[in-house]
């Protein structure tokens, strides 16, 4: 049981390790610009926080003043925003009508469209939405937080717990945020 144990825990280590060497070379098409957009070269501060993000999903949309508000305070200050659109294959979530959405809500940052799910498979992802925040970590890039970005989707003024806020800050002090996980809530994500 304990060989099992040891085998089962060194195979974790060895796929958390894989994945978080490739994340800096992961690029994806930012449906804003066209261009590519690569996470290695985003991570041109403290941090880069996706976002995961999708116009159909409603809890997506509750957040969005939250969204804007988190990249107001914190752009000048060394942390990069981007949404990720996890399924940009579904109805409305073209290039088109993302740039389109992004220019109407005043959200201005990236909206990548993660066709084949690469990051939503590399990092798990199972809501919308769901933040990552990835530091450059002395070159090779490190998830730092992933989850929720506080504890109450449909009514900010109720939200006592600001997650991403309190783990951008937590970056900002060059300290590990804590938690570095919790659970999102909202729109389930489709993976094919």
């Amino acid at each position: 049981m304990k060989n099992t144990f040891t085998l089962l825990f060194i195979c974790l280590i060895s796929i958390s390790s894989l994945s978080a060497q490739n994340i800096g070379e992961m690029s994806l098409t930012d449906a804003v610009t066209g261009k590519t957009y690569t996470i290695a070269s985003e991570i041109k501060g403290k941090a880069l926080v996706l976002i995961f993000h999708s116009t159909n999903c409603p809890f997506a949309k509750m957040y969005e003043k939250r969204i804007i508000d988190l990249r107001t305070k914190f752009q000048n200050q060394g942390i990069s925003f981007a949404l990720v659109n996890p399924d940009p294959k579904s109805e409305n979530q073209n290039a088109d009508n993302m740039r389109s959405h992004v220019d109407a809500t005043d959200l201005n940052m990236s909206y990548l469209m993660d066709v084949d799910q690469t990051l939503v498979k590399a990092f798990n992802i199972t809501k919308i939405p769901e933040v990552v925040i990835i530091t450059p970590n002395a070159g090779s890039p490190s998830i730092v937080y992933r989850g929720a970005i506080d504890n109450n989707a449909q009514v900010e003024n109720s939200v006592t717990e600001r997650y991403v806020e309190r783990a951008i800050n937590q970056v900002l002090k060059g300290e590990k945020p804590s938690p570095e996980q919790v659970r999102a809530v909202g729109c389930n994500v489709r993976s094919f």
